[in-house]
């Protein structure tokens, strides 16, 4: 058995309750459950739909995202994330160039990394060497003025860990940055790179080994090992070509806005709902959010 999700985001069209009968009825599918009122609703499926795939191109020009996953097993232990761009806004090093005078150029090498057109490893140390000077305390001044939070991010942490969901933030930014992320939306332990500050000021350098795509596969190895867990039991969210990795070895592999190179090779696509999609793709109901 399959289950299809229709989700449209909070500040865009309501989801057309025709659209989804007609859906259900062209895929044969069993009676629809309303996950959110007016906004998410979801229906089981005897089988994968071959068409699934230019069905979602219809639908997206509506601004809709669809789901279709096995429906077995879908609520998941363990949630693993992303930060840049996925639980917060913002590229973090993207701020910290802007604040340094060099923004525009460092955000031109940050996006075609993201999209996997450059390597990771390189194209960050090249951005941190451009950050060599920069006074440490700027760090918390761009946490504090400049980095917002992706809607539904607390409701995410607080549904899952509140239903005994373990989550990890892992991130190729910093732990500068990570470990206050991870702070306010109660993550259990995060991991990322090390900027090295000497004296007072950035090194233009970060501690070795980089955390790159390796590293984020690394995580869900040895977090899922740790607790007992299979890869089955993940839940993952991303953005970048650095995710790729962890979002094809978990259960649930999401790509959130992701950049178009990175949303191809993933199943599951989320590109208008916030982070509440992802507990909406687990079956909760919006009635069952915590946070």
């Amino acid at each position: 058995m399959y289950v299809a999700t229709l989700m449209t985001s909070s500040s865009g069209p309501e989801l057309d309750p025709a659209l989804v009968s007609s859906l259900r009825n062209a895929w044969g599918g069993g009676e629809a459950k309303w996950l959110a009122p007016d906004r998410v609703a979801e229906f089981p499926l005897p089988q994968l739909p071959e068409n699934r795939w230019d069905v979602w191109q219809d639908l997206q020009n509506m601004a809709v995202d669809l789901v279709v996953q096995p429906a077995e097993g879908r609520r998941k232990k363990m949630l693993l994330a992303d930060m840049d761009s996925t639980m917060i806004q913002q590229e973090c090093i993207d701020e910290l160039a802007d604040v340094a005078g060099v923004g525009d150029h460092v955000k031109a090498i940050t996006a075609r990394a993201m999209n996997g057109e450059l390597d990771f490893e390189g194209a960050l140390i090249e951005r941190v060497s451009l950050l060599k000077g920069l006074p440490a305390q700027v760090i918390e001044q761009v946490l504090e003025d400049r980095i917002t939070l992706m809607p539904g991010g607390r409701e995410l942490l607080a549904t899952m860990r509140g239903n005994g969901a373990y989550a990890v933030l892992v991130s190729g930014g910093f732990t500068a940055f990570t470990q206050t992320v991870a702070a306010w939306l109660g993550f259990d332990e995060n991991r990322a790179n090390t900027l090295i500050v000497e004296g007072e000021v950035l090194a233009g350098t970060v501690q070795m080994p980089i955390l790159g795509r390796a590293a984020k596969v690394e995580a869900l190895e040895q977090v899922t090992a740790r607790l007992g867990l299979s890869e089955a039991e993940v839940i993952a969210v991303g953005d970048g070509a650095n995710d790729l990795g962890m979002l094809g070895r978990a259960g649930t592999g999401v790509a959130l806005h992701a950049k178009p190179a990175v949303a191809a090779e993933c199943d599951v696509r989320v590109n208008f709902g916030d982070l509440t999609a992802l507990l909406y793709i687990q079956g909760y109901a919006q009635d069952e959010f915590l946070g």
